[in-house]
């Protein structure tokens, strides 16, 4: 199940620099909305409803968590931001940026504000031939018609010329060159969410721990010396089966993978909830399963400090959790570190985000990315 909303926005202006217009608009969605991961090529059109100079149009797919209200007052928001003024008594006019919703998941949506999937789409070429470059396989919820089919039946008989290609903001961001992509971090640094959006916007495929399944993981915060074995044993075979079942399987619709573990996780937590003895038993075991594993291409650690993982961790209310010491979790980050200064062949990226709240604030989303485009471009 998706974790965001895919919505999909039209773009128009016929006033001043339309492509200047066209490529900031973009680019304050992306900033200021949800993340852009899709954008059409750019068509002149002439205006429709009224005579005026010619528009340039294109249009993007957005992820966000927002709802579809809010997502149209941070729009109108914009386009007053790029010295748009509306005047709805005139009727159609000239602008220099409109924004409209088409779509919003499968969803149909009638109120007096917002109406979903946008009433007049498949009367509009410019907005039909730009969703088709999109490439997306959405179907029109009330006609039940994909864009193909709208195209072909549509009554506009204007002429949309391209006029020019654009690249949509994570395009910038390659992370397709890379076949394995491992986030780790400590108990609640919110790897998983990050994983699963990562996943979601780059179109990857995700691979992610299933400590949920565990019988002994609520065992062992009750009682550590007598299930820490048993639980690493139990953790060890399962990201084995996992990763080497996800790894080898190829998936041809999706560019990558993403994992929220690497299995040498595995070592280090063993380190430090295991007995001497039981750790060289242990570690003898982890070594066999080890060569045969795949390394990340890119391995990219979050770090939080302890005060923030322990919030992290009461507000996501898992009950075997509530208990977990601060100590803990300092230790578990000292060998996630250690690990990290003792690979020199491993690609690290380590991104503190102690300071950050990427699940809530979109900004801080944006930051995670240009940290790992600065890695790898």
């Amino acid at each position: 199940m998706k974790s965001q909303h895919q919505v999909i926005l039209s773009i128009g202006t016929n006033q001043g620099n339309r492509l200047e217009n066209v490529e900031r608009c973009i680019q304050l969605i992306h900033q200021e909305i949800g993340t852009v991961v899709k954008v059409s090529k750019v068509y002149e059109t002439p205006s429709w409803g009224f005579d005026s100079e010619a528009f340039y149009n294109c249009a993007l797919v957005l992820h966000t968590s927002h709802t579809s209200h809010l997502i149209l007052e941070q729009a109108l928001r914009i386009e007053k931001k790029m010295g748009r003024v509306r005047n709805l008594d005139l009727g159609y006019q000239s602008r220099i940026i409109d924004i409209d919703l088409i779509a919003f998941d499968a969803e149909i949506i009638d109120t007096e504000s917002l109406q979903i999937p946008h009433p007049l789409l498949q009367n509009r070429k410019f907005v039909l031939l730009p969703m088709q470059d999109l490439n997306l396989d959405w179907v029109h919820p009330v006609l039940n018609k994909s864009i193909p089919e709208l195209i072909a039946i549509t009554p506009d008989e204007s002429v949309c010329e391209m006029v020019q290609n654009l690249k949509a903001p994570l395009e910038k961001i390659p992370l397709e060159q890379f076949n394995y992509v491992a986030f780790e971090g400590n108990i609640g640094a919110g790897k998983t969410t990050l994983a699963t959006k990562i996943a979601e916007d780059f179109n990857a495929k995700t691979v992610l721990e299933r400590f949920a399944d565990n019988p002994f993981l609520p065992k062992f915060y009750e009682d550590q010396n007598r299930y820490a074995f048993p639980l690493e044993m139990s953790f060890l075979a399962d990201r084995y089966k996992q990763l080497s079942d996800d790894l080898a399987q190829f998936d041809l619709f999706k560019d990558f993978i993403v994992a929220d573990y690497h299995i040498f996780k595995s070592l280090i937590f063993a380190k430090i909830t295991l007995a001497e003895d039981e750790s060289r038993l242990y570690r003898t075991l982890f070594d066999i399963v080890y060569r045969e594993m795949p390394k990340p291409d890119l391995y990219i650690y979050l770090y939080q400090n302890s005060e923030r993982l322990l919030q992290n961790i009461k507000k996501r209310n898992r009950s075997y959790e509530q208990n977990i010491p601060a100590e803990y979790l300092d230790k578990i980050n000292s060998g996630y570190l250690d690990y990290i200064k003792s690979q020199t062949d491993l690609n690290v990226l380590i991104i503190d985000v102690s300071n950050r709240d990427f699940v809530n604030k979109h900004e801080d989303y944006l930051y995670i990315l240009d940290e790992i485009q600065k890695k790898i471009t």
